[in-house]
């Protein structure tokens, strides 16, 4: 989880941007309770098996063994030595992890995790209602975030970006879109693509073939909107009124993740709280036909996976089920890792999460900073120091009071908020 909060949450303290961006990465490690953290970006949540076993073999030998995936499709190593980030760092670029020095934090894509293995399901951005699901694949996102990582290494003025500075790659289905990035580029079928600007209802359409470009272009102008005003933000969304939002009118994203199991042309598990040993890693290595693409909602996307390596994953502890109370439940770090939490959240939640439905995202916190909560509408429980406050966050939240709990009360009143409709 980040050490350093993005929370527009009810309660959470507003970031104070006029200091530096301590967002950490491969060679900027953060020091917490229980070692030194990097984070390693992966644009796309792409990974070879090459680099995924270079990952593990680097959690073994320089953290604590285990790998914790983020809400952005990123790898977080953790229990590190303070002075181990030349080796760590030699360990990347062997890799092909570590491409750039300079621009290492600003490479944060994400990309719909099931592009070009189903077509995108739903109406096309600014179509009719009532459109029939595309079957069909839909467009290279990965050949886009490849092409943006590329060109975002290579343009100087791209380094003055915040390491939260997100960019989102949608093939229209409608589930990155719905991350609130600061730029996200969204596909439509038999049209152009459109660029929406942080949490803007419309877009800008985008000439083919101009889609990366045109991504590049909206981050430049943020930068250059903030120069010119004098302002200090790390996301659009902080300063919406720089950058004009668009005339196509854009329908709201699904913000559905892949559903576990066996799917057409992939198989698709899950991660308890994003965190897997280096055991498990190999397992998903070994599982995969050579891809592997890491999910914001913790979770792996194995392309051309056969699903007779389900099993084995199970075995191995990946969530492979669909509908059970662990599907979008996320926790931050909590006790003993982190000095601020109240608790030892991720237990708690464990415990909490052992029955239950499934429903609204729900996300555990050990102080206001609310680190790694979801976008949208989520139920909020926050740790107090004698127990947890439980209140549905979000847009069309419901106005009620939050509810206050001891430990023992906490499951059934997170499974009553989970089950809200209103």
């Amino acid at each position: 989880m980040p050490p350093t909060p993005d929370a527009t949450a009810p309660g959470a303290a507003a970031p104070d941007r006029g200091r530096a961006d301590a967002c950490p990465g491969a060679l900027r490690l953060h020091t917490a309770d229980d070692g030194a953290l990097a984070r390693i970006r992966l644009p796309g949540g792409l990974l070879t098996v090459r680099q995924a076993l270079a990952l593990a073999e680097a959690a073994e030998a320089l953290g604590d063994g285990e790998l914790e995936t983020t809400s952005r499709g990123n790898v977080q190593l953790r229990g590190l030595a303070a002075d181990c980030g030349a080796d760590l760092a030699e360990r990347l670029r062997a890799v092909g992890l570590l491409p750039s020095d300079t621009h290492e934090r600003v490479r944060n894509i994400v990309a719909s995790p099931l592009a070009g293995l189903a077509g995108p399901p739903g109406t096309p951005v600014g179509g009719p209602s009532g459109t029939s699901a595309a079957t069909a694949p839909g467009p290279d996102v990965q050949a886009w975030a490849r092409e943006l990582d590329a060109r975002l290494c290579a343009s100087d003025w791209a380094a003055g970006l915040s390491g939260k500075f997100l960019f989102a790659l949608d093939d229209g289905r409608g589930d990155v879109a719905a991350l609130d990035a600061d730029v996200t580029l969204i596909a439509a079928s038999g049209g152009p693509a459109v660029l929406r600007l942080g949490r803007a209802a419309s877009g800008h359409p985008v000439e083919p073939g101009q889609e990366v470009t045109a991504v590049l272009d909206a981050a430049r102008a943020f930068l250059d909107a903030l120069r010119a005003t004098g302002r200090q933000a790390w996301h659009l969304r902080e300063v919406p009124e720089l950058l004009p939002a668009g005339p196509v009118p854009l329908p709201a994203p699904t913000g559905a993740p892949p559903a576990l199991g066996a799917l057409p042309g992939a198989l698709s598990v899950g991660m308890r709280f994003g965190r897997a040993s280096a055991e498990q890693w190999r397992a998903l290595a070994a599982a995969s036909a050579g891809e592997l693409r890491l999910t914001p909602w913790r979770g792996a996307v194995l392309p051309g996976a056969p699903a007779d390596r389900l099993p084995a994953l199970e075995a191995a502890g990946f969530r492979t089920v669909p509908g059970s109370a662990w599907e979008r439940a996320t926790a931050c770090t909590g006790l003993p890792g982190c000095a601020r939490s109240l608790a030892d959240v991720r237990a708690d939640a464990a415990r909490a999460l052992e029955s239950g439905p499934a429903g609204l995202p729900v996300h555990w916190s050990g102080c206001e900073r609310r680190c790694g909560h979801p976008a949208g509408r989520w139920v909020d429980v926050l740790a107090t120091g004698h127990g947890y406050r439980v209140t549905v966050n979000g847009p069309a939240a419901s106005t009620g009071s939050p509810v206050d709990v001891r430990n023992e009360q906490m499951a059934e009143a997170v499974a009553e908020a989970r089950r809200t409709t209103k």
